[in-house]
């Protein structure tokens, strides 16, 4: 059951004076919506629902501004906003207003009426929003209303003193936080008059662009808080646009047509499907590798440019709904499922299979989970689609100080170690449970957190060799987690002719093609 404060967050009448609140900067939130009862997190409106005919994605250009909690803000740098030319325009919740080709917008702290309390129960971290999100929605079914945060790392958090949920059999680890807030974090400018504090959120247009980490972005954009009391860059960028800014740092400006076509219709697929990621903190998807990595559109050249046109609208989708549109670098030769890339329930358009013409498909056909076909499909298949890339197959070593560095706190459990075993594979030969263990006892990394650990690790499909004591050599195949799209597969299928329908029905069997809007 959720607890009584929650149940008071759900209600339509208590988010309506937190709205209100957020309008005028948090204070009128925080004296009246928030002071008989504590909060989960700093409160935050969700971003508006997508206009189903003109979609406009609220991208966060940058997360977490601010001076670190404890720093005196007043020594710490101004947040620069700069035109590429001519002036921007900056109006707060008020409605004033200020102008100049650059702004300078300093940091102040500025004392709440009413102490906040914040309270949770926390999950995690987790690896990845895929496995936060299994986990989000088990202690939902728990009637606990879970959020999904990214502080730092994936969470999901709850009321406090909420039951932790069970995932796979096994009760999750949950800790508790209480803190009192005594002020807020604020932006603001100097004037003749003296410091002027803003109320956000801040609306920020520059008609010839805003200049912001080496690239040029149209806007218009926010500046807001978070739930974490720091603040957030938000573009508002119309669906297709913001594909301008996906597509040449995710497949490559140069890529064959076809290739660009189907990235164009898995990235738009993906942007719709995930627009809940950052819903806690009001806005919708990021900027880097936790979402698709987003920067300058001018950098998307005619071919880019035309595969977004004649893809113009479609998403894929599995029965109505868009699809879990994952796509990676390279899949080594075989495609993973969902449930060995995440775990959770797998999903039939995500199946693991081999990646390559009929004969190599039927010399590696899955389950490939024993270690002598894998040996040989590392060692023999080159045939595969996709197999010039450069991490198609690759070798790595693992030591025990580099073990003991990668696992951080959690080597004290571990201690000294003595051995690196795989305990479980997936059909497509990828590693599901990792152990090591030590002196002092043993540590299973599962599924994400394998490479999460072990960043050095291009994927999770290898095979584990003593080399010595303390020493191991692993050689393996492919780079990222291997289900759906690879991208060296479909640019290898593009050069012989594939059209991005075909490489897309290949990628996700049983899919279908759909323009927006879709039905409600």
């Amino acid at each position: 059951m959720s607890s009584p404060l929650l149940r008071t967050l759900l209600r339509p009448t208590h988010w309506a004076a937190l709205l209100a609140g957020v309008a005028l900067g948090g204070s009128l939130l925080l004296t009246q919506a928030c002071r008989a009862a504590s909060q989960v997190h700093w409160p935050v409106p969700p971003p508006p629902p997508l206009d189903r005919s003109e979609p406009v994605l609220w991208v966060a250009l940058a997360a977490h501004l601010g001076p670190r909690p404890g720093v005196d803000p007043t020594t710490a740098p101004a947040l620069k906003l700069e035109s590429q030319a001519g002036p921007l325009m900056l109006s707060d919740a008020r409605g004033r207003q200020w102008r100049g080709s650059s702004l300078n917008l300093l940091w102040r702290r500025v004392p709440l009426k009413e102490p906040l309390s914040l309270q949770r129960t926390i999950l995690g971290p987790f690896p990845s929003f895929e496995r936060a999100e299994q986990v989000a929605q088990a202690w939902r079914q728990q009637g606990v209303s879970a959020v999904i945060a990214h502080p730092g790392d994936w969470e999901v958090w709850g009321g406090p003193e909420s039951p932790a949920p069970s995932l796979g059999g096994a009760r999750l680890a949950a800790r508790q936080q209480r803190s009192v807030v005594r002020d807020r974090l604020v932006l603001g400018l100097r004037e003749p008059g003296g410091f002027k504090v803003l109320e956000g959120p801040l609306q920020l247009s520059a008609p010839s662009g805003l200049r912001w980490g080496g690239g040029l972005f149209k806007g218009p954009f926010r500046l807001q808080s978070d739930a974490y009391g720091s603040w957030s860059l938000i573009e508002q960028v119309p669906l297709e646009r913001y594909l301008q800014g996906v597509l040449p740092h995710e497949i490559g400006a140069g890529a064959p047509a076809a290739a660009l076509e189907a990235q164009a219709v898995l990235a738009r697929t993906w942007a719709v499907r995930n627009r809940h990621r950052f819903q806690v903190d009001g806005y919708h998807l990021c900027a880097d590798t936790q979402c698709q990595v987003y920067a300058d559109p001018r950098q998307a050249g005619g071919g880019v440019r035309r595969a977004i046109d004649a893809t113009r609208s479609q998403v894929l989708l599995w029965q109505g709904r868009p699809i879990h549109a994952v796509y990676h670098a390279s899949n080594g030769g075989m495609a993973a499922g969902f449930e060995e890339a995440w775990g959770g329930e797998p999903l039939p358009y995500l199946k693991s299979r081999p990646d390559g013409p009929a004969a190599f498909e039927r010399s590696f056909a899955v389950p490939l989970n024993e270690p002598a076909r894998l040996r040989r499909l590392l060692m023999e298949g080159s045939s595969a689609h996709g197999s010039a890339h450069p991490r198609f197959r690759w070798q790595r070593s693992l030591d025990r100080a580099g073990i003991t560095a990668a696992l951080g706190p959690r080597a004290n459990a571990v201690g000294e170690p003595q051995q690196l075993n795989v305990l479980e594979r997936g059909a497509s030969g990828r590693v599901l449970a990792l152990e090591v263990r030590g002196k002092a006892g043993g540590l299973v990394l599962r599924f994400d957190a394998i490479r999460r650990t072990f960043r050095q690790l291009p994927s999770t499909l290898f095979v584990v060799t003593p080399e010595g004591p303390g020493r191991w050599s692993l050689v393996g195949g492919g780079f990222g987690h291997g289900a759906g799209l690879s991208q060296a597969g479909a640019l290898d299928l593009a050069q012989r002719g594939w059209l991005a329908a075909r490489i897309l029905k290949r990628y996700y069997p049983g899919t279908t093609l759909q323009s927006l809007p879709l039905e409600p």
